[in-house]
């Protein structure tokens, strides 16, 4: 039995405006498959029903394509992908994007590349802590780099925005209510290299709230930064 219902994944993408090919459907439904199959021996992600899967993984990934423009071929690293949101969803929907998948557990890692083989994904798949990857030569590689996680706003941008070459971007995925983590964070934003462009409140297909934080990155990030413990 399939994790997801298909007709309930194509709704969905239709009524986001993300019309899904047959191809695309193909890689979602062989993904979650995967997921829940994988979840059921290491832990990947307490979500596993098959509306949890469509809308808080799958749309809730899939959003901020529709939301920020993102240049046909960019590059792409997804810092701490965990299971990998967003950036396999965003490749599915996107093939045009040349994804970097970055976590710290090598399990994760070896599940993220057996996916990436089994769709034909073309990832990189690497198993690293943010602050030393940012040391390697993925520092100032990228034209975007994305996170979905529950980090505060400023440790978050301290892991990715020194993967983002000047002039490229670095997308948070974040819940509701986050105006106040918003404000505290920008001082660091800015010592960073970055600057804050665009904040854009919506909603998933269920009601819940998400922020889109779109930070630019307009100047190199100085050598100190990732501090090896982030506060």
């Amino acid at each position: 039995m399939a994790a997801i219902d298909l007709g309930r994944l194509q709704t969905v993408f239709l009524g986001i405006d993300m019309p899904l090919s047959g191809e695309q459907i193909a890689s979602f439904a062989t993904y979650a498959d995967m997921l829940v199959e994988k979840n059921k021996v290491m832990n990947l992600t307490a979500v596993t029903d098959s509306e949890g899967i469509i809308v808080k993984h799958f749309a809730d990934s899939c959003l901020p394509l529709g939301i920020e423009n993102v240049p046909h071929g960019a590059t792409l690293i997804d810092v701490g992908t965990g299971a990998g949101f967003p950036s396999i969803p965003m490749k599915i929907v996107r093939s045009d994007l040349q994804i970097t998948l970055l976590d710290s557990l090598n399990k994760r890692v070896n599940f993220l590349r057996d996916v990436s083989d089994a769709l034909n994904l073309g990832a990189e798949c690497i198993h690293s802590r943010a602050e030393d990857g940012a040391r390697t030569d993925l520092r100032e590689a990228f034209d975007v780099a994305t996170a979905r996680a529950v980090a505060r706003l400023s440790v978050l941008s301290e892991y990715c925005l020194p993967y983002v070459k000047p002039g490229g971007k670095f997308l948070a995925l974040k819940g509701s209510d986050c105006r106040e983590e918003i404000e505290t964070a920008e001082p660091i934003i800015a010592k960073l290299g970055g600057k804050i462009a665009n904040i854009v409140e919506y909603s998933l297909p269920n009601g819940d709230g998400r922020t889109l934080v779109v930070i630019e990155k307009v100047s190199p990030t100085g050598k100190e930064y990732p501090r090896r413990v982030v506060k």
